[in-house]
């Protein structure tokens, strides 16, 4: 039974992480902070994975050195998916940036020093798609985002903390080399397994609470968080994902096409027209978490899935059922009001 590393394992990513893994028959040790989310995580396990016999939970901090030098022992892969991911930038982008990077090389370290043959970072489209020019519209894996461009200080972690690793097993000695896959998601939606909703299902909730009275004028890529875990466990044994940089994106869609989707759902207060990009901006004085989408206004962030169709072989969940879901959820979470009735989006779709 092969034992692997998954770290961060109360996050939203990360949970979905654990329970395929254990579902696979993997050993799995993970990380958490404190004894409140090792009670999340033995919940959820408890709730959506087969069995929990396989499952080591232990604190760590990656902020810190201690014992990370001995906790990947016996692992044949890290997924390392632990990251600090705030909507509003922070006072000093460096409380995002330092401990992004700082935990990288810690669990790069301690693969390092256990001879751990694989490690498999979650970074994001962020760290590919955006500083550039505005008549560049399809992005794929050999691009980077531009860290001299006006970045949210979460975009800089993403990019320099990928960066940081590359460069990490590119520097290494043919004799300690590690293998390094990097999975690249878009905004990521999807049923959750705990309270931890995460940062694009927040964006949803807003949505159909009528927080935003119109969407901002942007277009991004979205996919399921039940795909990018998946991705994540087939790359443990999948050679053929070695040395990669993978972008997952099921569809790019407009923030209106999402608003249209939960209103067609029976969110009737979700936004179903655009802003102009002025009021966008006006408007993120007062909500700080618009900020971060101002570079993105008036572009297309088209995904190249080449990469993703080559290596994981399946039909991603659609970005119309991903909202569905949940959306229904959020509902039974009483985060957000009932709709009109449900509706199965797939089938009024055909």
């Amino acid at each position: 039974m092969k034992k692997i590393l998954i770290t961060g394992g109360s996050g939203f990513i990360a949970l979905h992480c654990v329970q395929q893994a254990l579902d696979q028959g993997y050993k799995v040790i993970t990380t958490v902070r404190s004894k409140k989310k090792e009670n999340e995580v033995l919940a959820a396990m408890r709730k959506y994975a087969k069995s929990t016999d396989n499952l080591e939970i232990v604190y760590a901090d990656l902020c810190k050195d201690d014992d990370w030098d001995i906790i990947s022992k016996d692992c044949a892969c890290i997924l390392h998916v632990a990251s600090p991911f705030f909507l509003e930038d922070p006072k000093h982008e460096n409380e995002v940036i330092v401990p992004a990077v700082e935990g990288t090389l810690r669990v790069l370290n301690s693969a390092l020093a256990n001879r751990v043959k694989k490690v498999i970072v979650t970074s994001s489209v962020v760290a590919i798609s955006l500083g550039h020019s505005k008549s560049k519209i399809l992005f794929d894996e050999s691009d980077w985002t531009n860290l001299n461009s006006k970045l949210t200080a979460y975009a800089k972690s993403k990019t320099i903390a990928e960066k940081k690793a590359w460069d990490f097993v590119n520097n290494l000695p043919e004799t300690k080399k590690i293998v390094l896959t990097s999975i690249n998601p878009a905004a990521v939606t999807g049923p959750m397994l705990s309270d931890d909703i995460g940062t694009s299902n927040n964006l949803i909730c807003q949505m159909a609470n009528g927080e935003f009275p119109a969407c901002p004028k942007v277009h991004v890529g979205f996919v399921d968080v039940r795909d990018v875990a998946k991705a994540h466990i087939t790359a443990i044994s999948d050679s053929k994902t070695d040395r990669q940089r993978i972008i997952l994106s099921s569809a790019e869609k407009n923030m209106v096409d999402i608003g249209k989707i939960l209103y067609n759902l029976g969110y009737s207060k979700a936004p179903i027209k655009v802003m102009p990009n002025f009021l966008v901006k006006i408007a993120s004085i007062f909500k700080k978490e618009l900020a971060g989408i101002i570079p993105l206004l008036g572009g297309l962030n088209n995904l190249s899935k080449k990469q993703m169709k080559k290596y994981f072989k399946w039909n991603f969940i659609t970005v119309e059922q991903s909202i569905q879901d949940t959306a229904s959820q959020l509902k039974e979470m009483g985060k957000i009001p009932a709709s009109k009735g449900d509706v199965d989006i797939d089938k009024k779709a055909a």
